[in-house]
């Protein structure tokens, strides 16, 4: 009785904090076609809307350094619900006047949802460290899948979202709508999710924010290169390729963005089954062969699209199936690496060592981000996707010293 009491409290605070990460997905993905969209229809450039975002992912850097730490001191129950109220606040700061959406203050309120958003994610991915028990490697596998790949499906349904809220209500109307729905999240969840999720048994220091593991180090700088190989020609090269060259309006580059990040997130989720990986406890599950497998196969994807770009086939499609390879790929990759991460972090202060990670990933969408806007403004979309290229090189070689089995938590320390 015992142990099935245990394992429905586990499949309930399982389901009560990916129920908290789908509800702010998917308001992040609307609020952020939104912001697009609008500032679109006042005239600015598309490089000009993406440098919105700067403070969003720069935050993202700096919270997910902080927040593992303040996790691990306070629980990860109040750093998800901080994570859920302070994207409320972000949303609210949109009930402005038209007239007072100046540039600053959408940037403040971008940067006080990136802090939200990583909030959440850190807390949410390492709170299911702890509830698999060590043993259980191919459960634990697809519960992140799942996490993982339903937050990016659900981010791509959220540019759907935003564009519907935007149409119906306007920019004011649709921040109004969201807030008030994911206020009624956040007191659900304070009623419902454990207080004492992840709180560690022994206060870890602020020295103690930079990782001592080796692993966790290499993981997370392969992490840093993979994210800056997709976000270099992802975030606004692409966009404003489709834009200018292929002469497409903005409803289609959104919504074929919007269906690619859903697809994205469906082969995350189903990653598992790729790997012929089950959830009995007994399976073998993926490790760093894995990571360095998948990512030298994900180097050539970027290089043949640049050299087939440059060929006399025709642009548009070689492009569309190119980044469709590459999307799937790429799934495969991050959800690999989203395994890892959990499987490798001690269970005592699981935070800090997501967090670190995550800090990286955060680091890596930054430099994706701006050398996106430059690269493609000075050389093109070529050039994008041969530093994207040599990103997924760096990959590879680092995953080369990742382990070949998950550590246990304790060779760590």
């Amino acid at each position: 009785m015992d142990f099935a009491a245990s394992l429905r409290d586990m499949n309930k605070q399982y389901a009560i904090i990916t129920g908290n990460y789908w509800a702010f997905t998917l308001t992040d993905g609307a609020l952020r076609m939104m912001v697009v969209l609008h500032f679109n229809e006042l005239g600015y450039s598309p490089l000009q809307i993406a440098l919105l975002f700067v403070f969003y992912e720069l935050f993202g850097v700096i919270t997910n350094l902080t927040g593992g730490w303040l996790g691990a001191r306070i629980g990860l129950n109040r750093t998800m619900n901080a994570g859920l109220i302070l994207q409320v606040i972000a949303l609210s700061m949109l009930l402005v006047p038209t007239a007072m959406l100046s540039v600053a203050w959408v940037m403040a309120a971008q940067a006080l949802s990136g802090i939200a958003k990583d909030l959440n994610k850190m807390s949410a991915k390492s709170a299911i460290k702890l509830l698999v028990p060590a043993n259980a490697q191919g459960k634990l596998y697809r519960w992140v899948a799942l996490l993982t790949g339903s937050k990016n499906a659900l981010k791509g349904a959220g540019f759907f979202l935003g564009g519907a809220l935007l149409t119906l209500l306007g920019f004011q109307g649709a921040a109004a709508i969201m807030a008030a729905a994911l206020l009624i999240v956040w007191l659900l969840s304070l009623l419902l999710l454990k207080t004492d999720l992840g709180k560690s048994t022994n206060k870890p220091k602020f020295s103690e924010l930079l990782s001592k593991s080796s692993v966790i180090n290499r993981l997370s700088l392969a992490r840093m290169l993979l994210f800056g190989a997709r976000d270099v020609w992802f975030v606004v090269a692409l966009p404003v390729f489709l834009s200018q060259t292929l002469g497409w309006d903005h409803w289609q580059t959104g919504g074929f963005l919007a269906c690619w990040v859903i697809a994205y997130g469906f082969v995350q989720a189903m990653a598992p089954n790729f790997h012929g990986t089950s959830a009995n406890i007994d399976d073998s599950h993926p490790d760093g062969r894995s990571a360095l497998r998948w990512a030298i196969f994900l180097t050539m994807i970027p290089a043949a699209i640049a050299l087939l770009l440059n060929s006399s086939l025709p642009t548009g499609p070689v492009l569309i199936a190119g980044l469709m390879i590459f999307g799937a790929v790429f799934a495969m990759n991050s959800a690999l690496h989203s395994y890892l991460i959990v499987s490798y972090a001690r269970e005592d202060g699981v935070s800090l060592d997501v967090g670190f990670y995550y800090m990286a990933n955060a680091m890596g969408r930054l430099i994706g981000t701006l050398l996106s806007g430059w690269l493609f403004q000075t050389s093109g979309l070529t050039a994008c996707l041969w530093v994207s290229a040599a990103f997924l090189l760096m990959t590879s070689v680092v995953s080369i010293g990742l382990p070949r089995h998950p550590s246990r938590p304790s060779s760590l320390c």
